[in-house]
């Protein structure tokens, strides 16, 4: 299933948590085509603990969303891919993480 099962009255909320973590963590976007994008965070202890548990969610509810962690030090990288359908959803993310 490609869409998003999240209830509509929860995704302002999950919204939210995306903005927070972008405006707390995001120090570059990188948009390597419009199905792939790539995260560099910087944060507290705790920032992939938090990176994780959000797209693990994420995905539980938008199954079309493919995020890859990855850790080194304090720095995590967050590649996101989606299929080319979904190509508009992930554009209005990024947006939102450059917006931050």
């Amino acid at each position: 299933m490609d869409e998003c099962t999240l209830p509509s009255a929860d995704r302002p909320l999950r919204l939210a948590e995306f903005d927070a973590l972008f405006a707390a963590a995001v120090r570059r976007v990188d948009k390597l085509g419009p199905t792939h994008a790539r995260l560099h965070l910087t944060g507290p202890a705790g920032l992939e603990a938090t990176v994780r548990d959000l797209t693990a969610r994420e995905t539980e509810c938008c199954s079309f969303f493919a995020f890859t962690t990855t850790v080194d030090g304090a720095d995590v990288t967050l590649d996101i891919r989606v299929p080319d359908r979904n190509a508009e959803v992930l554009a209005a993310l990024v947006e939102r993480a450059e917006a931050a």
